[in-house]
């Protein structure tokens, strides 16, 4: 079974990077799908896969991620300008972020008009 643990931006907002990236990677080693509303920082992403890689055992694998984020060129009148003003007040944190532990996500696809997350068959116990 798949589960998707769905965190809005407002729930990260407050915390520090390290703790921001401490309720990520521990969701992630609870074998569910993050479905993060928004972006990490680019250093927050480095620093992610850094804590991701210093955790890697035999039961935990690491993680896949993907940063799906609205391409304002893509985006037509009101709803471009929107963007826009939201990028430039808000910062870069506009989109979606997919972190999946290795063990449940067997890769994560992307192009302009879809995404697929394709996930391992669980193992027969």
């Amino acid at each position: 079974m798949v589960t998707l643990h769905f965190v809005p931006h407002h729930e990260i907002a407050s915390l520090t990077s390290v703790g921001r990236i401490r309720k990520l990677l521990s969701i992630a080693k609870e074998n569910k799908i993050v479905l993060l509303e928004g972006r990490l920082a680019k250093e927050e992403e480095a620093e992610l896969i850094k804590a991701t890689m210093e955790e890697i055992n035999k039961d935990f694998k690491g993680i896949e991620l993907a940063v799906i984020k609205p391409s304002a060129g893509q985006l037509r009148g009101f709803e471009r300008i929107k963007t826009e003003v939201v990028s430039f007040f808000l910062g870069d944190n506009a989109g979606l972020t997919i972190i999946g532990p290795a063990s449940v996500v067997k890769s994560i696809r992307r192009d302009p008009h879809k995404i697929e997350l394709l996930t391992r068959e669980a193992a027969k116990k």
